[in-house]
């Protein structure tokens, strides 16, 4: 029997998405999504409305490739929606947030039984659910390390979709980051909902973080996929300006730069506290990335409200931006506010900011040329190979060697569009993994 997996959203998701895989194919023959499968399973996301969209849109391409298949749907979007019997009338299997461990066993169950099953109930207090990764699908392996949201911000549906906050045992974190390392990923993404929040029996983030630095020995590069500006200390900080392993990118969630709407959004810092934290960052890595999130035309964001964000973003001269329109979630206290924003602004306004986020990466990417980096290599494409420097800016070069999985010095010659061009270091070009 064939299966395949589609996977929507976070990076979260994606980990989740690989641990499906590594154990279905112990029994199954794993193909693309798209081809015709025995078993699909649709990986959902409800963050925004365009993913609880493209959620339903899977689940009914999944049914029209193969009628007969089992359909099993899994995760946040099935977590908010579950009481809709309309949306998952054609689903064999729904499993909510934190029944995802049972999800081999179950698809087991419908195959013996043939009957509908259903795995969904309201969060209460709920374990860490471990997912050991054995091996991962690219060249940078994601590493799950917390789960879960206590914050409540008046847009998000995450702490219902995903329960209250809780991390991984350490000892464990080490143990799946020696298996992912020794398998080749020299480079690994801490991920969770709030990663920065990271906490297990004394040890927080930073602990954990110099943990890994000391006791994985394969480890080369160590990625942080996003966190809280009130989750970066100083202690951090002196330890990602000592330790070049530990990548000069941080995503850092902005998601309004003025105040009025910060506040309306529940978020727990002002934009001074905001500028104070990434100069605070540059003053000990000048050179560093600091990428973010922002939401356009939430509920009240006047054209000043806007305009105030735009002049902060410059002002703080992020490196680039995620920009979404604001959408009203069931759940939420901001889905019953007034002074609802139109979608003609909200897409003028998101808009507006990528044109600014383009230009502020170009200027980032202008900076670093004449400079030079460690870049992971991944594919060759075009004629280059490619891969991404500890910044996180895509790197092209030439060579007739075989550099996938590699981690090189490059000298950085010329931007060109989104991208720098470079070459090897001459004393490293024969060099192995």
């Amino acid at each position: 029997m064939k299966f395949s997996i589609c996977n929507l959203g976070c990076k979260v998701n994606n980990y989740e998405a690989n641990w499906y895989s590594q154990q279905l194919a112990q029994k199954y023959e794993e193909v693309p999504f798209g081809a015709f499968s025995d078993i699909f399973i649709i990986n959902t996301c409800t963050v925004t409305n365009t993913a609880g969209s493209k959620s339903r849109q899977m689940m009914h391409r999944a049914r029209k490739i193969n009628p007969e298949a089992v359909l099993c749907v899994v995760g946040c979007y099935v977590q908010m929606e579950y009481t809709d019997e309309k949306i998952f009338e054609d689903c064999d299997i729904l499993i909510g947030s934190n029944h995802k461990l049972e999800l081999p066993a179950l698809i087991d169950e419908f195959l013996e039984k043939r009957e509908k099953i259903a795995r969904v109930e309201p969060f209460e207090e709920t374990p860490f659910e471990e997912m050991k990764l054995l091996d991962y699908r690219q060249t940078r392996a994601y590493l799950k390390i917390q789960d879960g949201c206590n914050q409540f911000c008046t847009y998000c549906v995450i702490p219902l979709a995903r329960g209250r906050e809780r991390s991984l045992d350490a000892d464990r974190v080490i143990d799946i980051a020696r298996t992912l390392t020794e398998k080749g990923h020299s480079e690994l993404v801490l991920t969770g909902i709030h990663t920065g929040r990271y906490y297990h029996d004394g040890t927080d983030f930073t602990a954990l973080v110099r943990r890994l630095l000391a006791e994985v020995p394969e480890l080369r590069r160590l990625r942080i996929s996003s966190i809280e500006m009130t989750e970066v200390t100083d202690e951090f900080v002196e330890l990602m300006k000592n330790d070049e392993r530990i990548a000069r990118h941080l995503h850092i969630p902005l998601q309004s730069g003025c105040d009025i709407t910060l506040k309306a959004m529940g978020r727990p810092y002002t934009t001074e506290d905001y500028l104070n934290k990434i100069e605070s960052i540059r003053r000990e890595i000048p050179d560093i990335s600091i990428s973010s999130d922002v939401i356009v035309g939430f509920p009240g964001e006047s054209e000043e409200d806007f305009a105030a964000t735009v002049k902060f973003i410059e002002r703080a001269n992020l490196s680039f931006l995620h920009v979404f329109p604001y959408a009203a979630k069931q759940h939420t206290v901001a889905a019953g506010l007034k002074q609802q924003v139109r979608e003609e602004i909200k897409r003028q306004r998101v808009t507006k900011l990528t044109e600014l986020s383009d230009r502020l990466y170009n200027d980032y990417v202008s900076g670093l040329a004449g400079k030079q980096g460690k870049v992971l290599f991944e594919r060759k494409m075009d004629g280059y190979w490619q891969g991404h420097n500890s910044e996180y800016v895509l790197v092209k070069v030439t060579s007739e060697e075989d550099l996938a999985g590699r981690i090189l010095t490059v000298s950085y010659h010329r931007r060109d569009g989104e991208c720098l061009i470079g070459s090897l270091r001459e004393d490293q070009k024969h060099e192995h993994k």
